[in-house]
């Protein structure tokens, strides 16, 4: 019997509707994006970003993709372009923002009704379990 391989393993992961597994290949792609999250720790550069965002993106080696994505607070294509949660929790809250709010962005939902959606036990998995069978 022969193992399958990981390749094949890492790719089931793609098939989850609405989610960004956080791989090894989106950690290579996000690496730049995810340090510039990071520099927002220290309060000099939250200062100096949120004082001019275009100019301190400069600093940073972000693809296109990434800088609109940040000027956007877009955080659905941050981590599609590679962010990390953690990482890109830095940015929320140098704009002041909670989890709350930055995570119902990336349902299409009110802040409301996600907050009341996960209080009730959150998001029936049924029919988002696979986009190759969405009768899952």
């Amino acid at each position: 019997m022969t193992e399958p391989r990981l390749s094949t393993y890492l790719d089931e992961f793609e098939d989850i509707p609405g989610t960004q597994v956080f791989n090894t290949f989106r950690s290579r792609q996000g690496f730049n994006l995810n340090q510039f999250c990071m520099s927002l720790m220290k309060e000099e550069n939250r200062t100096a970003f949120k004082a001019n965002e275009v100019d301190y993106l400069k600093d940073w080696t972000l693809t296109a993709a990434q800088h609109d994505a940040v000027l956007a607070r877009d955080y659905t294509a941050m981590m599609r372009e590679g962010g990390n949660i953690y990482f890109l929790s830095k940015l929320f809250s140098t704009d002041g923002q909670s989890y709350l709010v930055a995570v119902a962005t990336m349902t299409g939902m009110s802040q409301a009704d996600y907050q009341q959606m996960m209080l009730s036990g959150g998001r029936n998995p049924k029919g988002v379990r696979s986009k190759k069978n969405p009768e899952l």
